[in-house]
């Protein structure tokens, strides 16, 4: 039998909740630093923009296959092995990075991170739920949603800058990044344990997509709206350093990485949101203002504008990052503590799959229809998508949000 001591009731204190937060920003940190460098990346080695994307989309192959397979090892293991598990991923994915001289080295090395950020994504998000005392169930939420967000948008930002203004631009970001968890690892190893067992432990085995019976209500529109969220997350992290620089002339590698971090920053930013617009609205609206950012960014393509590109990020991120805490907070606190970690796997395994299948689609487009042409074909697909899910939850609002 399995004890995870999520109830509220039985302790007032409940320390560790916002460095639990921290190491989650850490590790997903890494998962978006090689964005800004793409380009160098494509001058050292020699590659077109189809094997971006495709870089791209290996590391959400190694997001979802490490949540399938391992989504609910935590609520069996323990949260803090399975993150340290995950740091550990996450520096041998840096080292891979660092020693790159090849394609084998960068597709082994975002596999790793994607399988870092699997593990930490279910994890992490429980843990930091877990860990926060009586009371600040909502601030623990947010303080979760936001270290996702915060940290895939911090690492655009941190890389992007120091390869522009400090040597060795495609080694340092990796170096910082490990010595940051190096950090992370030993905050860590201080963290309390939330997940218990009376009796014998369970067997650890691969659970798939685990979505229990009285979750399902909420899982389904939480996590449509997830995917077309992340699509517009996709579409900037993999797409949008590639049209600033042959578009748009931008050859600045931290005006990159601040393009990039801000559709992260303004998706933290929409998480609060959800106190104002209500839980039961939140879904819808955020989707309806997902519809109007991606109409400005297909906009900003047309007129080859940086400025307008910049609004279209600030307010399609919002949109997401409201849509994704009110889906994620219905999806966990709904979910029986057994499965919490598992549940929330699921609900990012979703969540990556809007993340990658579109964006290899706009590589493939690139090289036939050219980079501008195939990312406004891209944006009317996720209109579309984002539209549809708006007005499916606009009719049927999750049940218990």
């Amino acid at each position: 039998m399995i004890n995870q001591d999520t109830d509220r009731q039985q302790s007032t204190v409940r320390p560790g909740y916002l460095a639990a937060a921290g190491v989650f920003a850490v590790g997903m940190m890494g998962t978006t630093l090689p964005t800004p460098l793409y380009g160098l990346y494509r001058e050292q080695i020699g590659f077109s923009e189809l094997i971006v994307t495709v870089v791209f989309a290996v590391y959400a192959i190694g997001v979802i296959a490490a949540l399938l397979l391992a989504g609910g090892f935590s609520d069996v293991l323990g949260r803090r092995p399975v993150l340290l598990s995950a740091l550990g991923l996450a520096a041998l994915s840096a080292v891979c990075f660092l020693l790159a001289d090849g394609l084998p080295l960068l597709f082994t090395g975002r596999v790793l991170s994607g399988l870092s950020a699997g593990l930490l994504s279910g994890t992490g998000t429980a843990a930091v739920l877990e860990l926060a005392p009586a009371g600040r169930s909502a601030r623990a939420g947010f303080a979760a949603t936001a270290a996702n967000m915060g940290g895939l948008g911090l690492g655009p930002l941190v890389a992007g800058t120091l390869a522009q203004y400090a040597p060795w631009p495609l080694r340092l970001p990796f170096l910082t990044h490990l010595a940051l968890l190096t950090a992370a690892v030993a905050v860590t190893s201080l963290l309390p344990e939330t997940v218990h067992h009376s009796g014998a432990r369970p067997p650890l085995q691969p659970q798939g997509m685990v979505v229990p019976a009285e979750v399902r209500g909420v899982f389904a529109p939480s996590a449509l709206a997830a995917f077309a969220g992340f699509s517009l997350l996709g579409l900037f992290t993999a797409v949008t350093p590639a049209f600033l620089t042959q578009t748009l002339g931008v050859h600045d590698l931290a005006v990159t990485g601040a393009v990039v971090f801000c559709v992260f920053c303004a998706s933290a930013c929409g998480q609060l949101l959800i106190s104002p617009v209500g839980t039961r609205n939140a879904l819808p609206i955020g989707c309806l203002m997902l519809v109007a950012g991606l109409l400005v960014v297909g906009s900003s393509l047309l007129l080859a504008s940086l400025p307008v590109l910049l609004v279209g990020a600030m307010t399609g991120g919002t949109g997401q990052g409201l849509a994704f805490r009110a889906g994620l907070s219905a999806v966990s606190t709904t979910a029986p503590s057994t499965h919490r970690g598992a549940t929330i796997s699921a609900f990012f395994v979703v969540a990556y799959t809007g993340i990658s299948v579109p964006v290899i689609g706009i590589g493939a487009l690139a090289a036939a229809l050219g980079l501008r042409n195939a990312g406004l074909v891209f944006t009317s697909c996720v209109i579309l998508l984002a539209a549809t899910a708006g007005g499916y939850l606009w009719r049927h609002p999750p049940a218990h949000t």
